[in-house]
């Protein structure tokens, strides 16, 4: 049996149909950049994250460095994150001038260790700039406290997070469940085609309940200024959501909770068959709703897994083999010298399997059983 990573032609296949008719009526428009779509979408995801405003982006990344720009962040400034994420987290931070501090994680959920930021903290730091990977939300309680006592912004990545929760307590409740990204100052989106909801190609969203942080934001998407009147303000970039993309987003949106529902079933099934096996199954936290964008397992022997796993037709990824602080780019600005010995460690031993809400139960098994066999032999 095979069993890709990932299929997202099955997806497709299931709303074919309104795909096509969206894209002919945008096609049809002749408005194809930031047009209605753009802006129904944006109302839409602000409603579905329960914020006030969502200010569509061309990428995850974008979502995140006009973020930073929009809160006034840039050189002298310093901002807390993690080393165990992809590369865009720190690279924006870097790129606009800022200075990267990295927090090592928590090896249990992969997320920042919320223990350890309040010791990261001097007067540079401007920001803390969370990521919920995986689908797993970071202890918010505790992080948006820490914030507060210290004046700072909080920049949530929920790239790979959408429809993720964090249970918030509040002044009226000890219940209270929010979406990732609605929690800080800003949250970020990726609609890369890999995540919960994930487009036919590039797009970000930013969504915020600041009204003035959501005019700036807008500013910067537009480089800076009116393209009508062709008058600037700011230094901006050009980071327009496309019309399209948008209209294939507002289809999948109306999907995406019975599709993280079906992640979650896998990722039950997965914990269950793999209960007796000497690997560590993703954890979830009693404060978070998990969406599993990614399933990933902890091993000592994870390489000879996949290798094993790749001769059995099953394919597996691992994000992410090198913690940000080791990589090349940081490592020649002096990053190397610093010890996170947990994101290090991490870096050794997770594997990803595959999971996606097409996913059919006799291909879990057939992992399940493979993984089984291996640790047998």
């Amino acid at each position: 049996m095979q069993v890709p990573l990932l299929d997202l032609t099955k997806q497709y296949r299931s709303i074919q149909e309104e795909i096509r008719e969206a894209v002919e009526r945008v096609l049809k428009s002749g408005h194809y950049i930031l047009g209605p779509n753009v802006e129904a979408l944006e109302e839409e995801v602000a409603a579905y994250c329960g914020v006030s405003y969502g200010v569509g982006v061309a990428s995850g990344t974008d979502a995140l460095r006009l973020s930073l720009l929009s809160l006034g962040i840039g050189e002298g400034d310093e901002v807390i994150t993690t080393p165990f994420t992809f590369i865009a987290t720190a690279q924006v931070i870097t790129q606009i001038g800022a200075t990267v501090v990295f927090v090592d994680i928590d090896e249990d959920t992969f997320n920042i260790d919320v223990d350890r930021v309040e010791q990261a903290i001097t007067s540079k730091t401007k920001a803390i700039l969370p990521v919920h990977l995986f689908g797993h939300s970071v202890d918010m309680n505790r992080l948006l406290e820490i914030a507060k006592n210290y004046n700072l912004f909080v920049i949530e990545d929920a790239a790979q997070a959408f429809g993720s929760e964090c249970n918030i307590h509040t002044q009226d409740s000890l219940n209270s469940w929010r979406k990732a990204g609605s929690m800080g100052d800003v949250g970020c989106f990726s609609f890369f085609p890999t995540k919960n909801l994930g487009g036919f190609g590039d797009g970000g969203m930013v969504i915020t309940n600041n009204k003035d942080i959501a005019r700036r934001l807008k500013l910067l998407r537009v480089h800076g200024g009116n393209s009508t009147s062709y008058s600037y303000d700011a230094l901006g970039y050009n980071s327009r959501l496309d019309e399209i993309q948008a209209a294939i987003l507002r289809v999948k949106l109306k999907y995406v909770d019975k599709w993280i529902k079906m992640r979650e079933e896998k990722a039950t099934l997965y914990n269950r068959l793999l209960s007796d096996v000497p690997v560590k199954t993703p954890c979830c936290k009693s404060y978070s709703r998990h969406s599993f964008c990614v399933y990933t397992i902890k091993t000592p022997l994870r390489d000879k897994l996949r290798e094993y796993l790749k001769n059995s037709g099953i394919a597996t990824k691992i994000y992410y083999p090198v913690p940000i602080h080791l990589q090349k780019i940081y490592r020649d600005k002096g990053y190397g010298k610093y010890s996170l010995p947990s994101s290090e460690n991490i870096c050794q031993r997770v594997l990803s399997l595959p999971i996606y809400p097409e996913l059919g139960e006799e291909q879990v098994f057939y992992i399940a059983e493979k993984i089984k066999s291996f640790f047998e032999n």
